[in-house]
């Protein structure tokens, strides 16, 4: 009789951790079913029947860096200072790619030419989206800043996607209190610009 599959939720996890690891480790160019079956101690057959395919299996890593993100947020704890709080999230955001600059390139950049994110896995980033909308709003509820909550969300998230990318690469300074001037300098010229006359 042939032993039962154990394709079970735990062996998923298990893979799911894998390949988050191994976009580390290699980045894209390493990212290969059979490297992260390997390093699941696990068979390539097993991840298609759990992922579908390798689109399918970036699409859970997609979707993992978004709940990792969140995770992360959830940690913080608001103040009265609302922007304050506010500079604090994307602070958390830097610090999040500056710990996973490969899984922020899945989730920011798409660099898998396989994977093309279905309006369900722009969706994914929801979660994170309405939190940083929900902090823009309160800037606008008690007059710190002016304008529509989501378009200033959307300016404030590109701001900082670039501003780490060119940390990542190394083109924001070569110390770190110049890259922290520059982050705050930043966000201080835009949030000022956002100024309530």
């Amino acid at each position: 009789m042939p032993r039962a599959k154990q394709r079970t939720p735990e062996l998923r996890d298990r893979i799911l951790h894998a390949a988050v690891a191994m976009l580390a480790a290699e980045g894209v160019s390493g990212f290969t079913t059979r490297k992260i079956a390997q390093q699941a101690e696990t068979s390539i057959p097993a991840v298609y029947e759990l992922f579908g395919d390798k689109a399918g299996l970036v699409r859970e890593v997609f979707f993992e860096g978004f709940r990792h993100l969140r995770a992360r947020f959830d940690e913080l704890t608001d103040t009265d200072d609302p922007r304050a709080d506010l500079i604090r999230i994307f602070g958390v955001l830097r610090s999040f790619v500056r710990e996973n600059p490969i899984l922020a390139e899945v989730m920011f950049s798409r660099p898998f030419t396989d994977f093309d994110p279905r309006p369900t896995e722009l969706r994914a980033n929801r979660s994170v989206r309405e939190y940083i909308v929900g902090h823009v709003r309160r800037c606008v509820d008690v007059g710190l800043i002016a304008g529509d909550e989501t378009d200033i969300a959307h300016v404030l998230l590109a701001l900082a996607q670039g501003l780490a990318a060119q940390e990542t690469a190394g083109w924001l300074g070569t110390s770190n209190a110049s890259r922290d001037r520059r982050w705050a300098l930043a966000f201080q010229a835009v949030l000022d610009g956002l100024t309530t006359p």
